[in-house]
């Protein structure tokens, strides 16, 4: 006889009850499983999704209440939303039956029960389980199309209001040729919000062309970008369009711009000005014609006050700007990003669906993540390849003991201020090896305020 594919689980506290029901039930069903001891629920569902899960209502002897199961009822459901649990009860507690069903129970079975009846009960709440499990999957693939509702942006993960503010200006200047900067920390998602804008534009059906300057070194920059004739250097082979003129109709991205040297800076002008490049060992100018997108992690305005990146490059470069909030500025997204990464390595790795426990999901929204997104998505792929539960729990992410309630590397654990004043000073004066200029800059003084309060607190 074959058996039919299914994982049935029978937590009950009495052993006659668990064997009689384990011998009949392995004749019919692939897994059965068997627990006299409740407090073994939560280690159980972390390493196994079962399709029916058989609970008894009273495991003290002399418990009549049903509270018990109740009590398990919920933490099962709390551990998966989606597991169907038939109790198992006497005659006199049919009414609690009832109550346990309104709790979220399937059904119930009355001991002792007939082998047809309990088979024929399991068999009929396999299609419920098949159809929980495919609605648990709806809603977590409804999680993360909530974000795309209304916008064509597929692949960018987020409803908060800073990324909703985000979105909005990119539907806005999505519809223009107007160049535009990214900015935003490393990990934030800068080339996506590239990509969006290019696939919202009129040039969606054309190329687009992603460059990482900060990746080309000074001698490759106008061979890369601008292009070369055969011969033009020793392994100029033969002739070749640069980034530029691949990206001709299309959209050209230059990621990380704020790494480009003053005289790079000064070359890179000068085509966006003409909209023209000339090939290495040519003359021959050749017009272009592009959209342009800019990103960098490095405050720009800044650096054209100190000299550092040209004043009419960056007003040539950002007509439009974009400011990418950080993964701390934006924690109401982290369980959606979460559950998005979590969906994907789990189909990359071949491995079952698993899930992230509400408490660990409390710890990524705490963590700091300066990282952002791609500390993230990588915290998640290491957690689903090394974790051998089917839960995901704190430890798999590694999180830093001092992570648990703060995530300031300068958090002193004290509430007084004089206190606290003297630990973030000694803790940034060691933190530049004792070097007071520093030390001062950081902390917005004065070296001679951060001498004074040096003196006071006897540091």
């Amino acid at each position: 006889m074959d058996k039919t594919e299914a994982k049935v689980l029978i937590i009950d506290d009495d052993r006659d009850v668990l064997l009689a029901a384990k011998l009949f039930l392995k004749q019919h069903f692939t897994t059965v499983h068997t627990e006299p001891d409740p407090q073994n629920i939560t280690a159980l569902l972390k390493n196994e999704n079962y399709d029916i899960i058989l609970l008894d209502m009273n495991f003290s002897r002399e418990s009549t209440s049903g509270k018990e199961g109740f009590f398990w009822l919920n933490k099962i459901l709390e551990i998966d939303p989606a597991a169907v649990v038939i109790f198992i009860t006497g005659y006199g507690d049919i009414e609690l039956a009832v109550q346990g069903i309104k709790e979220g129970a399937t059904n119930f079975l009355l001991k002792p029960w007939d082998n047809k009846k309990l088979l024929a009960e399991i068999q009929a709440n396999l299609k419920v389980s098949e159809n929980n499990r495919e609605l648990e999957d709806l809603r977590n693939k409804k999680k993360t199309l909530l974000t795309q509702q209304n916008d064509p942006y597929e692949h960018i993960i987020g409803n908060s209001p800073s990324m909703m503010k985000v979105l909005t200006t990119v539907n806005k200047v999505a519809a223009t040729d107007a160049t535009v900067l990214i900015l935003g920390e490393n990990g934030t998602g800068k080339e996506l919000i590239a990509r969006a804008i290019h696939r919202a534009s009129p040039r969606r059906d054309e190329v687009f062309v992603s460059v990482d300057l900060g990746a080309i070194s000074e001698s490759l920059f106008e061979s890369e970008l601008f292009g070369f004739k055969k011969g033009a250097f020793t392994d100029a082979r033969e002739d070749r369009a640069g980034r530029f003129e691949a990206a001709n109709k299309g959209t050209i991205f230059l990621d990380e711009i704020g790494n480009l040297s003053f005289p790079l800076q000064s070359k890179l002008l000068s085509v966006l000005q003409s909209r023209k490049v000339v090939r290495l060992g040519t003359n021959r100018e050749i017009p272009i014609d592009i959209r342009l997108i800019c990103a960098t992690n490095m405050p720009l305005y800044q650096m054209v006050q100190e000299g550092k990146f040209r004043q009419d490059l960056l007003y040539r470069i950002n007509t439009v700007e974009i400011q990418v909030p950080s993964l701390r500025e934006r924690t109401e997204d982290i369980s959606l990003l979460a559950e998005h990464f979590l969906n994907i390595y789990c189909r990359r790795y071949k491995m079952p669906l698993k899930r992230i426990a509400p408490n660990t999901m409390k710890r990524l929204e705490k963590h700091g993540w300066p990282g952002n997104i791609r500390e993230l998505e990588h915290a998640v792929e290491r957690a689903v390849i090394l974790s051998e539960s089917n839960i995901l729990e704190p430890q798999d992410f590694f999180f830093p003991s001092s992570d648990d309630d703060r995530n300031d590397e300068f958090y002193t654990g004290s509430t007084n201020l004089g206190e606290t004043e003297k630990v973030l000073i000694r803790k940034v004066i060691d933190k530049h090896g004792g070097n007071i200029s520093k030390a001062a800059r950081e902390l917005g003084l004065t070296r001679a305020s951060l001498y004074r309060r040096i003196e006071k607190h006897g540091l």
